[in-house]
């Protein structure tokens, strides 16, 4: 995406030489041409409304007013992200809990901590394509029912591998709910709000954060449940149930938003765009739809006037042209210039979530490790690697020994208080996203809780293992609002989702080698896994300096 002044005199036709998008829409050169031509293409409207009857995209959102709608579409987008976040870190509080209904090891902790991210992958770019071609709404709807039904599923699950694999179909379903999600709130955002807004919506996965601990806290320690010689459903399967709650309820409220006007003017569908625009307006301003001011997209007009390459021949039959768009659009992600954007965008998420995942969904599990050697050691002070040590080598994970799942309040506390730090650093990101920039806060974040994470080897005792876990889940926590914001940003509309989807698919690629790699290491060789974790979040944050600036600039 080519970010800055707007072109300096009027085209004759799209210099885009990328092969042809689906529909003629879309491409980054021809919406910056109409955006440059919007002030020669208005026509004076009502005297009284002191507004032109034509605008291009940016312009008619803006004078659709910001209000209501905007802030019930923050509420229900961030519900599905704080749904979303609930259904992967809940596995982290899980672990604990489960190791002796499901007979878990170190080893198999690891692979179920990254079985939904192998289903994430799955899903994200195959949802994220399917999201470019049929619409945002549609898709969001299908996920979240999906996600609900599969976390049902797997709360009744008995066995490890019956489990295991409706995580897998819990991931593919999450897989999607990202890129999408993060598309169409976007795509109804003002520039001069986008990155605030965004930022906001980020600020869910903290509140999912909190929902989940604190629900962990509250039903996994009482020991509630049913159990018989066949059939177990204990309070971690209830506590899991819970979590499916989120997802059912926001399937209901995506049925009464629209479709992104983005998205539907990039399908050459202006004349639904401008009904969307019409009802923001209404509700945002209580005045009557009629009253709205713009009658007219002037990308539909430039459309009209042939800038636009020619169409491809026609493939009969809705799913072959659906397949065909899919792999059109992919296509293009890997074609100068945006391959740059994709290959950078990937590497960024693959070895930010690297850290972000591979620790945060480990926190728990530490300061339970932690807790058990306080139990045995009272007073004693000890590394991370002399604790793990301890409980592999004699305490309740060595082998032979008779399981214990018992877990302390106190290790649920430790972690409500780690994701709760990262609500300062949330406040911060909305107020100052769009002030001091998305890069300014992804090298800071990634800077910082790379240097957190090389420190976790140098704690000592519980008190210190708690305050870097908080410090680092706050700083990281920053990052990936900017992270979020500068990824689906970079990408221009009709490859928006798929882009973002195929991100996110190195994201789950790195949560997923994150896991497994601590979970193999954090035994084998204790040392390793903090210092790899700060090496790749650090050198992957740094990448960002080779995008574009996107602060406060129209969406491609």
């Amino acid at each position: 995406m080519v970010e800055g002044g707007h072109p300096q005199k009027n085209k004759a036709d799209c210099d885009v030489k990328d092969e042809r998008v689906p529909n003629g829409c879309g491409s980054k050169d021809l919406e910056l041409a109409a955006y440059a031509l919007k002030d020669l293409g208005k026509i004076p409207g009502d005297p009284e409304k002191g507004v032109s009857e034509k605008a291009d995209f940016e312009s008619a959102i803006e004078l659709t007013g910001y209000g209501k709608f905007h802030y019930l579409l923050l509420a229900v987008c961030g519900f599905v992200s704080t749904s979303e976040e609930m259904d992967v870190i809940s596995m982290s509080f899980i672990l604990p809990s489960a190791q002796c209904d499901l007979n878990l090891d170190t080893h198999a902790k690891g692979w179920l901590n990254s079985i939904i991210f192998i289903g994430m992958m799955a899903g994200a770019y195959a949802w994220g394509s399917v999201a470019d071609t049929l619409g945002r709404r549609k898709v969001l709807i299908a996920i979240s029912f999906m996600n609900a039904l599969c976390i049902v599923a797997s709360s009744f699950s008995q066995s490890y591998e019956l489990f295991m694999l409706f995580r897998f179909l819990n991931g593919a379903a999450l897989g999607g709910s990202g890129p999408v999600i993060w598309s169409y709130f976007a795509e109804f955002q003002p520039k001069s709000k986008r990155g605030s807004m965004l930022s906001f919506m980020a600020a869910f996965w903290t509140l999912g954060n909190l929902f989940v601990a604190g629900l962990a806290w509250l039903i996994i320690p009482t020991g509630i449940g049913y159990t018989s010689h066949s059939f177990t459903y204990n309070s971690w399967r209830i506590f899991l149930l819970i979590c499916a709650v989120p997802s059912f309820v926001v399937a209901a409220l995506l049925f009464f938003l629209p479709e992104s006007p983005k998205f539907l003017i990039s399908r050459g569908r202006s004349e639904e765009a401008l009904e969307t625009f019409r009802t923001i307006y209404n509700v945002n301003t209580g005045k009557d739809k009629n009253d709205y001011p713009v009658k007219h997209l002037i990308l539909e007009d430039m459309l009209n006037k042939g800038l636009e390459k020619p169409e491809k021949p026609a493939i009969k039959g809705k799913y072959k042209n659906m397949i065909s768009d899919i792999i059109d659009n992919s296509k293009q992600l890997f074609v100068s210039p945006i391959l740059r954007f994709t290959l950078i965008s990937i590497t960024i998420n693959f070895t930010f979530h690297i850290g972000y995942y591979g620790l945060m969904m480990w926190f728990p599990e530490l300061f339970n490790r932690f807790d058990e050697f306080a139990r045995e050691h009272p007073g004693e002070s000890a590394t991370v690697c002399a604790v793990t040590n301890y409980v592999v080598g004699s305490g309740s994970q060595q082998d032979g020994k008779i399981c214990s799942d018992k877990i302390e309040s106190a290790v649920f506390m430790e972690s409500l208080i780690t994701v709760a730090s990262a609500i300062p650093s949330n406040i911060i990101a909305v107020l100052g996203m769009d002030r001091l920039g998305r890069k300014f806060f992804l090298v800071f974040s990634t800077l910082t809780s790379g240097i957190c994470a090389a420190c976790m080897f140098f704690v000592y005792n519980k008190l210190h293992n708690l305050i870097v876990s908080a410090v680092f889940s706050g700083v990281i926590s920053c990052g990936n609002a900017a992270l979020d914001c500068l990824i689906t940003e970079i990408f221009p509309t009709n490859l928006r989702a798929t882009g973002v989807a195929i991100s996110m698919v190195a994201a789950r690629l790195g949560g997923i080698i994150g896991n497994i790699v601590i979970a193999t290491l954090l035994d084998m060789y204790c040392p390793a896994p903090t210092f790899i974790v700060a090496a790749l979040l650090i050198g992957g944050g740094l990448l960002c300096l080779f995008l574009p600036n996107t602060t406060r600039e129209p969406l491609s």
